[in-house]
């Protein structure tokens, strides 16, 4: 028989190994898998033993087709009689491939359905009908430009489900995949003993210790899909199945093992043990709560036939808010391996080379495996040889710039009566970042890197910053928080992250504001305006008050605590006039006066009878904005003049707006306001406090007049 067994990406070369050992012949490495052939005894084997395929296919035929109406004719040619049982049984397609005639993988399969279903009809025999739940057989095919190949999946589902694992951590390995690493990793049916200190579920560990007992990966399931299959022979299947029960039972006996599983969470463990339980191998496990970040090799009660083994998958650290937390776990991992684990061999799977390189160990070898899409790098360390400091490429450049920021501005920031203000701003071009203090917490945001910047080399500079910052300043990990900072469309700025609720209150001058560090792109308070905020406060004693495009009102707290008589605040957003209310209740300001408006501030300024109603308009718009709420895109550039000449019909005689914006290259039309007779003083030099004065062009700031 001809027959094909399909792999993850990555797999290939193990797989083919494993099929000579499993006694194939004319193994064929190719994408995707291998061909081998085989007589009914080694296909049934293959399904039994592999640990690495995830389906076996036996090729009913092939045949290069030129037009769609092509395949059902070519597929009617099979004999499909001897492949059903019966014609009540069902089946499902499984189809794959495209070329110009087919381009859904949907046709592809009713076209294989219409060649099975007129293969029955012209035998004068009832027609099989199609099962997406649970089918008898499942057939698949492959196109590849005009050549067609059609198989029976010999195992129905895939070979990844062995059956025991039917509860799962949150970040499961596939069984396969877990095999894979842990083949790779050394493990063979010599090791004694093997440790996994993230070991979840235990996957890891279970498909380790089935290899150490010759325990058959398939030999907990009960359903395959040649059992339904006429060419089924229950004899030869039967002494297979027997044959394995047995290595296994005499593994069993002859063998000593220890497989060591450490987790944070007992929830998982109680999990993990399950599963071993139900492989018959709990025996030799042992389900630990405990902290990898502060671990130590575990006690071994059992004479090693080989060096000890540690194997695990860490945390890869992909959702917003984890990546620093992931960082360090990585590298206080790694200070452990170095000080603890002398004479071990271990094997880390990591979702990204550059945490790696925070173990600060040299690897010996390295394997690209994918888990699902996901690209990831199995390193191996071989700890029985002495291991080099692992020095870091990047200069201290970088830390001694943060240092000395620190010492600076930490003591400006005290003197001004601020806790809240810029450390660093992309001092160093090749670190581009900003970096912010929020009380006893770090935000650390960054920018887009240039497009001639290899995504490789930006991400592995950010993880050197950040593991910069948390070594060389005095916050701990857990209040450390990163955000991607980059050019923002319609609301994206304003969209929640992943959910971690590190909220702090800040204080500026006399007042007190609410900021989210972790939940949103912006924390709720843009730090580069606390002086224009101080300037309103000055500005408004006994005065009537209007902030527009008001964010969380912290400008509208700074007027209340000026002595503002009345204040206004408007903005488009709910969500953040109710964190601006808070704002207020955390000032103890309370009263009628103070009203929040949500509105478009476009429109809403086009809709006020032209008569004066305040003596200051705080006015602080985008740079640019096409929100689905808006009626209008907004440009400042563009359209300043015009908003300005808006605001200006609700001034009061003698009344004044502060307007400011933070396009970079921001010119003010003064012919524009001429025209529309306003005058503006140009604040922006004196707005600029120390902690913002390394980049010109910050923002920009204008106390704006009706003109005499």
């Amino acid at each position: 028989m001809r027959l094909f067994a399909t792999c993850a990406k990555g797999l290939e070369p193990l797989l083919f190994d494993e099929l000579q050992q499993l006694g194939a012949t004319n193994v064929r490495q190719t994408a995707g898998g291998c061909w081998f052939e085989g007589d009914l005894a080694c296909a049934y084997r293959v399904c039994l033993w592999t640990r690495l395929a995830n389906r076996v296919l036996l090729m009913l035929g092939e045949s290069f087709v030129k037009t769609a109406q092509d395949i059902p004719v070519a597929v009617a040619e099979t004999p499909w009689e001897t492949v059903f049982q019966s014609p009540q049984q069902t089946f499902l397609i499984d189809f794959s491939g495209r070329n110009h005639e087919i381009r859904h993988t949907q046709f592809g399969a009713q076209l294989i359905k219409d060649g099975i279903v007129d293969r029955f009809r012209a035998q004068g025999l009832e027609r099989p009908n199609v099962s997406k739940e649970e089918p008898d057989l499942r057939i698949n095919a492959h196109i590849q430009k005009e050549k067609l190949t059609w198989y029976l999946d010999l195992a129905g589902d895939s070979l990844h489900k062995r059956g025991y694992r039917q509860q799962q951590g949150a970040a499961p390995l596939r069984e396969t995949l877990a095999a894979a690493v842990v083949i790779r990793s050394g493990m063979t049916s010599e090791q004694g003993v093997m440790f996994d200190p993230f070991c979840g579920s235990g996957t890891l560990l279970l498909e380790a210790a089935m290899i150490r007992f010759e325990r058959a990966p398939g030999l907990a399931r009960t359903d395959w899909g040649f059992q339904r299959w006429s060419g089924h022979d229950q004899s030869i299947w039967a002494t297979e199945l027997e044959q394995a029960q047995q290595r296994f039972a005499t593994a069993k006996a002859e063998r000593q093992a220890q497989f060591i599983g450490f987790d944070h969470d007992p929830k998982v463990l109680a999990i993990a043990e399950q599963n071993a339980i139900r492989l018959g191998l709990n025996e030799f496990c042992t389900w630990q709560v405990a902290n990898a970040e502060q671990v130590s090799a575990p006690a071994v009660s059992i004479s090693q036939e080989q060096t000890p083994l540690l194997v695990c998958n860490p945390p890869y650290g992909e959702r917003l808010g984890e990546e620093i937390q992931t960082l360090l776990l990585y590298r206080r991992f790694g200070a452990q391996l170095r000080e603890h684990f002398n004479g071990w061999q271990v094997a880390v799977l990591a979702g990204d080379d550059t945490l790696l390189k925070r173990m600060k160990l040299r690897s010996q070898r390295k394997y690209k495996l994918f888990n699902g899409a996901l690209e990831t790098t199995l390193a191996l360390y071989d700890l029985t040889q002495e291991q080099p400091e692992f020095t870091q490429s990047q200069s201290n450049d970088l830390a001694n710039r943060l240092n000395k920021n620190y010492q600076k501005f930490e003591k400006w920031a005290a003197k001004e009566g601020v806790n809240a203000w810029r450390l660093y701003d992309a001092d160093l071009p090749e670190y581009n970042a900003a970096i912010d203090i929020y009380d006893d917490c770090v935000v650390i945001q960054e920018y887009a890197a240039p497009k001639d910047i290899p995504e490789a080399v930006a991400k592995d500079r950010l993880w050197f910053l950040i593991d910069t910052v948390a070594q060389a300043l005095p916050y701990s990990a857990e209040n450390i928080t990163l955000k991607v900072r980059q050019r923002q469309s319609g609301k994206q700025q304003y969209q929640k992250q992943e959910p971690r609720g590190l909220v702090r209150v800040v204080h500026e001058y006399d007042a007190q504001f609410e900021v989210n560090l972790s939940d949103y792109l912006d924390t709720g308070l843009f730090l580069d305006h606390r002086w224009a905020r101080r300037e309103l406060g000055k500005l408004s004693e006994g005065k009537s008050v209007l902030n527009l495009f008001a964010y969380t009102c912290t400008a509208s707290v700074h007027a209340a605590l000026g002595g503002a008589s009345d204040i206004t605040s408007v903005d488009l957003s709910k969500t953040y006039l109710a964190w601006g209310q808070r704002n207020f209740t955390l000032n103890k300001l309370y009263g009628r006066q103070y009203q929040f408006v949500q509105a478009d501030c476009v429109q809403w300024l086009r809709e006020q009878r032209p008569q004066q109603r305040y003596d200051v308009i705080f006015l602080d718009p985008p740079t640019f904005s096409n929100s689905k709420k808006m009626d209008d895109v907004l440009d400042i550039q563009r359209d300043h003049v015009q908003l300005l000449k808006l605001a200006a019909r609700l001034l009061k005689d003698g009344g004044v707006i502060l307007f400011s914006n933070n396009k970079r290259r921001f010119k003010l039309d003064e012919e524009g306001l001429a025209e529309a007779f306003l005058v503006a003083q140009d604040l922006t030099q004196r707005s600029i406090s120390p902690d913002f004065a390394r980049h010109k062009g910050i923002h920009h700031l204008f106390k704006v007049r009706q003109s005499d």
